[in-house]
């Protein structure tokens, strides 16, 4: 068989390295796995990439399956057979279903943060934003009932079993989530204190105590029924709609914001 001037066997790996380094070319390793096809494209995308594509899919088959059946409905398998794969899929990329809620509740989130971004910019003064605020957070709770479900579900945990039950990236992309839709509601309650219209030493608790109350608002609006004892022993069940969730909300906030 023929041999390079070194003595090296021709089409060995060892001759192509070595034929790189005479022509002044580092040797890549990942050469042979980046190989391009027609039209210089290459033949096959990355594992990150095709990784990313997957989760990609698997969040948007849990939301739509939130969305259309509650979060009580969707189990992982269901999940696993919206995207095509098996569960243990599912299992590779993400924790489990407590991973999956607090993702999807970082897509609910997303466009809350946009929904009281275009509601308080119609308002200039620190209470009529407040009150634009409210209306928007229960009317986007009313039309994504998986919200307010996820949002409850997740609240039921405690820090320490957030973090052992989600990634460590998951749970990051989850504040920063909620810590977007909190500074928009914070920012009319520094501008109202900074006037003089509302008098609060603490505007981040208080947008956080919000944020909760109006959690809470929201499941009483998605049940519709309160309930009363007129006199001892007797319960009595009555109706309650949204608009009256949206005034007791935003009685509410008014009054912490007021002190």
């Amino acid at each position: 068989m023929p041999r390079t001037p070194e003595g090296t066997q021709a089409g060995s790996g060892a001759s192509s390295q070595l034929c790189n380094s005479q022509l002044g070319t580092p040797y890549d390793a990942a050469m042979a796995s980046q190989q391009e096809g027609a039209g210089g494209q290459p033949r096959r995308a990355s594992t990150a990439v095709r990784r990313r594509e997957r989760e990609t899919a698997i969040l948007t088959a849990t939301r739509r399956l939130f969305d259309e059946r509650g979060v009580a409905e969707a189990q992982i398998e269901d999940i696993a057979r919206a995207v095509g794969i098996n569960r243990a899929i599912v299992y590779r990329h993400f924790t489990g279903k407590e991973e999956l809620f607090a993702l999807a509740l970082v897509g609910y989130l997303d466009e809350l943060r946009d929904a009281l971004v275009e509601a308080v910019a119609a308002h200039r003064t620190p209470r009529t934003q407040l009150a634009a605020l409210v209306s928007a957070f229960v009317d986007y709770g009313v039309a994504h009932p998986a919200f307010v479900d996820c949002a409850h579900s997740l609240m039921r945990r405690t820090g320490t079993e957030l973090f052992d039950e989600i990634s460590e990236n998951a749970m990051l992309r989850l504040g920063r989530g909620i810590a977007s839709c909190l500074a928009v509601l914070r920012r009319p309650l520094e501008a109202g204190a900074a006037s003089g219209d509302f008098h609060i030493d603490d505007p981040v608790l208080l947008a956080n105590t919000l944020y909760a109350t109006g959690l809470g608002g929201l499941q009483l609006a998605r049940v519709g029924l309160v309930i009363d004892e007129p006199s001892p022993g007797v319960p009595q069940v009555s109706r309650i709609g949204t608009d009256q969730v949206k005034a007791l909300l935003l009685t509410s906030a008014l009054g912490m914001a007021r002190g």
